[in-house]
């Protein structure tokens, strides 16, 4: 099915008890890392969309009650010198998950077909190409067992602008905003037509996007934290491990402790 943004504008408020369904979400997922260690997955969920989307709320959430010895949030900017010598997947083939590790990418390689086609930092010919490369980054990853989670988190023109307005009238949010945003903005029909293509060449069936409608952030919260933990529980074998008759017995010795029938 066609992927079109303009189907994830209506902005709805959330229907239900935010706090306690964001609570019973987080808690899944904590089970969810819980049986990821058992049973040594490995999965990457992916973050794109506009500034001031929400993106950093989301994985805040989303992260709430996971064991940070087992994940890792990348925030993707600029790439450096000596990224920008190597292939462009170099960097974020250094920041894949092992064994049991769970890697977030607040921005990804999606770069290269979005900010980089745009502002003209890559090639027509390299971003083209890019489309390929993906997908076969992404087919590698998929099919040497990385769970793989993309979702891109959309919102209007008008709430994006009052985003950024709240975020000059807040001394606190300021840094958060800057004249990279403005130069962004300046060329939205660019970037939504870069997006639609982007959509077309890369919802693959190893690797579909979600759409979250990210014009009500508590909403969006609830739709993206729910779409992460459902692929994941489908993915991730949510059995737990047998108790350990040796530790069992270590512990009856050390407080008498008797397993429960």
């Amino acid at each position: 099915m066609t992927i079109s943004l303009s189907d994830h504008e209506s902005g709805a408020k959330y229907d239900g008890d935010y706090g306690d369904d964001l609570k019973a979400l987080q808690e899944r997922l904590e089970r969810v890392q819980s049986a990821h260690i058992t049973h040594g997955q490995r999965s990457i969920i992916m973050f794109e969309g506009w500034d001031a989307g929400g993106k950093g709320g989301i994985i805040k959430r989303l992260t709430a009650l996971l064991d940070p010895r087992y994940f890792e949030v990348w925030p993707i900017s600029a790439p450096t010198e000596e990224e920008k010598s190597r292939h462009f997947l170099w960097r974020f083939w250094k920041r894949l998950p092992g064994n049991r590790e769970i890697s977030i990418f607040d921005r990804s390689w999606y770069g290269r077909v979005l900010v980089e086609r745009v502002e003209g930092f890559a090639s027509e010919a390299e971003w083209r190409k890019g489309y390929d490369e993906i997908n076969e980054f992404e087919a590698q990853l998929t099919g040497s067992r990385t769970n793989l989670v993309k979702l891109f988190i959309h919102i209007t023109q008008e709430e994006q602008d009052k985003r950024f307005a709240d975020r000059l009238d807040d001394p606190w949010k300021r840094w958060k905003t800057g004249a990279e945003d403005y130069r962004n903005r300046a060329k939205r029909k660019d970037y939504l037509a870069a997006m639609d293509e982007m959509f077309a060449q890369t919802d693959t069936r190893w690797a579909p996007w979600k759409v979250i409608d990210g014009n009500n952030k508590k909403a969006a919260r609830i739709a993206a934290l729910t779409h992460v933990v459902e692929a994941l529980e489908a993915a991730v074998p949510m059995t737990p491990p047998d108790l350990d008759p040796a530790v069992v017995k270590l512990a009856h010795k050390a407080f008498g402790y008797a397993a429960k029938d």
